[in-house]
């Protein structure tokens, strides 16, 4: 009986995780219909870029994570190009410095050593314009975006009054040429 308990729980437990991965990626779905290429950060079996290959078919998805897993995860073709190790190791953030149009980094991922660190690598493999998936409490999330170079964006919903409060934050790097703009502004 505790068998089939724990086959049932586990099976809920996957649904739940691949509805929340469908509505994170229909977040971005509405604010970039087409992205050429994604990097989901922490991937471990890349189960998020499986389920938004649904919503994204002509995307490149890619994932980072300091696990073997993603080695697997690439070998069963649910990402396209697999990084082992840290996003904040200096070799992978320069190999793939501005490469990619999304950068999810979600709360099922491995824990960072250093989050404000691996933040800033995030941004510095997106490029300008780019969007970051964040996943977490709103409001952390908005004092760590804080002294980066991001604008948040928002997001419409419909039954906003139906429903919580997403526990995500998008933001969107800003383009090189605003922020020159900007400066020359300044006295």
């Amino acid at each position: 009986m505790n068998s089939l308990r724990t086959r049932v729980s586990t099976r809920v437990s996957t649904l739940d995780a691949r509805r929340r991965h469908r509505a994170l990626a229909r977040a971005i779905l509405r604010l970039l219909p087409e992205p050429e290429s994604w990097l989901d950060v922490g991937t471990g079996d890349a189960h998020f870029p499986e389920t938004a290959k649904a919503l994204f078919p002509y995307t490149s998805f890619d994932g980072v994570d300091p696990t073997p897993r993603v080695v697997r995860a690439r070998a069963a073709e649910r990402i396209e190009e697999a990084y082992a190790g840290h996003l904040t190791d200096p070799h992978i953030t320069t190999t793939l410095q501005s490469r990619y149009d999304v950068v999810t980094l979600l709360r099922d991922r491995s824990p960072a050593p250093d989050p404000d660190a691996e933040l800033r690598a995030a941004l510095t493999v997106l490029r300008p314009g780019g969007l970051l998936l964040l996943e977490g409490p709103p409001d952390a999330l908005r004092t760590q975006l804080g002294p980066h170079d991001c604008e948040l964006v928002t997001e419409h919903r419909g039954l906003q009054d139906r429903l919580p409060p997403p526990q995500r934050l998008i933001a969107r790097r800003r383009q090189q040429l605003q922020n020159q703009q900007l400066q020359n502004r300044q006295p």
